[in-house]
């Protein structure tokens, strides 16, 4: 297994994928061969445990059908290319949209180095999968009216929310019209892919 000891990032991969309730193993370590082998693996269970003991790695919950990645590898910015293809594999095996939450923890940065002038270099990046571009715009546009609100309720009562929920839905059906019409539902809409949100340092093991 090739060590990536020196990466820049400590990558950190979390969420959960319901999949159909035909797909086989071999189909889960096909659609994540961009992840197990940017870690250096042969195969899924070569990589699929964590460099944390207390993350549960990549594992296939049978029971549920869900897929459960809560995985730390080392790496560089080229990752976000292989989490790009893992979700264009995922979509294929999918049952629903879900998102996976991609955080990048720079090793380099010491934050209790007083002379440390120097901001780190983390990022966070959202990906969503799903089987149609239908199910990737519902996961996404629930996760927006749920930060949205979330933000809002420090101002307004939960009741008085209304019509933000009724525009931010407004907006998704207009670019979901303008998909059908283009003809372009095999394509994944725009924001699928990597789109990076920069903001303050979060602990890790924060989610």
């Amino acid at each position: 297994m090739s060590s990536r000891y020196d990466a820049p990032f400590e990558i950190h991969v979390h969420g959960d994928v319901p999949l159909r309730e035909d797909v086989v193993f071999e189909q889960i370590q096909e659609a994540l061969k961009p992840l197990w082998q940017y870690a250096g693996g042969r195969s899924l269970a070569a990589v699929a445990e964590s460099s944390y003991e207390d993350e549960p790695g990549i594992r296939f919950d049978a029971e549920s059908h869900t897929l459960q990645i809560c995985w730390t590898v080392n790496g560089d910015e080229d990752f976000r290319q292989a989490v790009e293809d893992a979700c264009m594999g995922l979509n294929e095996i999918a049952s629903a949209g879900a998102p996976l939450e991609v955080s990048f923890y720079d090793t380099e940065f010491d934050e209790e180095d007083e002379n440390n002038e120097e901001e780190a270099r983390d990022d966070f990046v959202m990906c969503f999968v799903g089987p149609t571009p239908a199910a990737i715009m519902q996961v996404q546009r629930d996760l927006l009216v749920q930060d949205v609100v979330q933000v809002m309720e420090r101002h307004f009562d939960a009741s008085e929310l209304g019509d933000v929920v009724a525009s931010i839905d407004k907006l998704f059906n207009q670019r979901f019209d303008a998909l059908v019409s283009s003809m372009q539902l095999g394509k994944p809409p725009r924001g699928h892919g990597p789109s990076g949100h920069g903001g303050p340092r979060k602990p890790r093991h924060l989610h």
